[in-house]
């Protein structure tokens, strides 16, 4: 008697947020791998794109941005700004807040991986023609829409 079952590894009528989960998990995995000769961290890295892309944030505006619980932002600032990563600095707008940016060394870090980045993400696509990743983006930003609480998502 045969007692192995054999599951096929995508089912056809799979749940998408099965699916979703299945390729966020995957694509976080090469991403650990990619960052780990750093000693960066996946959050890490996405909290340094950010702080790329939007020059200087509030701890709390990070954590939002980079899907970290506000309680764990802490950690995360701490961590890349002793690695010279990021500079906490005074808002010249209310002194009492600090403002996060990337350094040099930030700017450096992110020069290195972001290639290797992009070549990981340039495998999850390889089946898709340009148009095909432009309605995969939009789809997923459509998604991420219609469930979030938050407006701005």
């Amino acid at each position: 008697m045969n007692d192995t079952v054999t599951v096929s590894p995508e089912p056809s009528a799979a749940l998408l947020l099965y699916l979703v989960k299945r390729l966020e998990l995957a694509t976080r995995a090469q991403l650990d791998a990619v960052l780990r000769p750093s000693g960066v961290t996946a959050l890490q890295y996405t909290a340094l794109t950010v702080l790329k892309r939007q020059r200087t944030m509030s701890a709390a505006d990070l954590a939002r941005a980079s899907f970290v619980r506000a309680q764990s932002t802490s950690d995360l600032v701490s961590a890349l700004e002793r690695r010279g990563l990021i500079q906490r600095s005074a808002d010249p707008a209310n002194r009492r807040r600090l403002l996060i940016s990337l350094t040099a060394a930030g700017h450096a870090f992110l020069a290195q991986y972001n290639p290797m980045v992009e070549e990981l993400e340039e495998r999850m696509l390889a089946g898709f023609d340009a148009a095909d990743r432009d309605r995969f983006r939009d789809y997923l930003v459509a998604g991420r829409r219609a469930i979030s609480d938050d407006p701005r998502a």
